[in-house]
């Protein structure tokens, strides 16, 4: 079996619980070099997860024979760079979600990934999580008929980063690192998951407001969007509601009945149809990124397929700037 020999490109908050140890849990995989612009962060993580080498630039980690893979767990104004200079490099890319902060900016990525044939995946886990894979397999198997409508519903209140100076706000509120505001660190998850149960989104417009005017970037958006096979949908985004109006849910409607299930707090799969209201409760694994990372490192062994591709992520972005008025 080939031993998939990883290097990051970004140690933060993400690489600490929901990405890190899956690495090392697989068979035939291992973390042998990380990377963070911080010295003191590169080594603190390498010495607390037991990794050999640690360095504090990306071309670094990219040069190392020892590494044959490249897991880029950047902001994703820095995606498309580091993720065209591992390919170029001949070395496998798995990056973090979304593919990059801009439609244009994947289109260059998966040109490259064509033109090398190296592949770039993308870390839409939720497709591979098994709460996510009963929703799917719900509407697949009729339950609820012909799926009429699709809508997303959320809002959560202001956190308290959310109340800093400007030039203290977190990177996911600065739109020329994030892409945007939350709106383009959440919202890829839900568009994503709803793509890989309905196909891609053809048609999306939107409306965008700062209604708080706590930061620069959008705080409420309202959209509409189309499916390839005709199915309309609509999603509501607030990231300034008051308590009492905080919700999570993505609620599908078809001719037999609904279902509705959230997408961040994994409440139970609601389904009510003639028969009456189901709850189902599905658990996930400890590490929510395992399963994927399992396919993508058995993908490159030669052991299986994984579609998590760069190219599959891209109708993500364009949806987005098409919402947010960028494309």
């Amino acid at each position: 079996m080939k031993e998939i020999k990883w290097g990051f490109i970004g140690c933060g908050e993400v690489t600490e619980k929901k990405s890190g140890p899956a690495f090392s849990t697989i068979e035939g995989s291992q973390v042998v070099a990380v990377m963070s612009r911080s010295e003191q962060k590169a080594r603190s993580y390498a010495e607390r997860n037991h990794i050999r080498k640690w360095y504090t630039d990306p071309q670094s980690v990219v040069d190392d024979p020892d590494v044959n893979a490249i897991y880029i767990a950047t902001p994703p104004s820095s995606h498309a760079t580091y993720a065209i200079m591992a390919m170029r490099a001949g070395k496998p890319v798995y990056v973090e979600k979304p593919l990059a902060s801009s439609y244009e900016d994947c289109v260059r990525i998966n040109r490259i990934s064509e033109q090398t044939g190296v592949p770039c995946f993308v870390a839409y886990y939720r497709r591979y999580l098994p709460y996510f894979k009963k929703a799917k397999q719900i509407v697949d198997e009729g339950t609820l008929g012909k799926i009429i409508n699709v809508q997303i519903r959320f809002s959560v209140p202001p956190r308290d980063l959310d109340y800093s100076a400007p030039e203290q706000l977190p990177w996911r509120l600065q739109p020329d690192i994030a892409g945007g505001g939350y709106f383009y660190d959440l919202a890829p998850h839900q568009l994503d998951i709803l793509q890989e149960i309905f196909g891609v989104i053809t048609r999306a417009h939107g409306y965008c407001a700062n209604r708080a005017h706590l930061y620069n970037a959008e705080d409420t958006i309202s959209a509409v969007f189309m499916f390839q096979n005709g199915l309309p949908g609509s999603g509501s985004w607030c990231f300034v509601g008051h308590e009492s109006a905080r919700e999570d849910s993505i609620e599908i409607i078809g001719e037999k009945g609904m279902m509705s299930f959230s997408v961040f707090t994994y409440d139970p799969i609601r389904v009510v149809t003639s028969e009456g209201e189901e709850l189902i409760t599905v658990p996930n694994p400890p590490y929510v990124q395992l399963p994927i990372i399992t396919e993508v490192t058995r993908h490159l062994q030669g052991l299986s397929i994984c579609e998590c591709t760069s190219v599959s992520a891209t109708p993500v972005n364009w949806a987005m700037d098409r919402i947010l008025g960028k494309y």
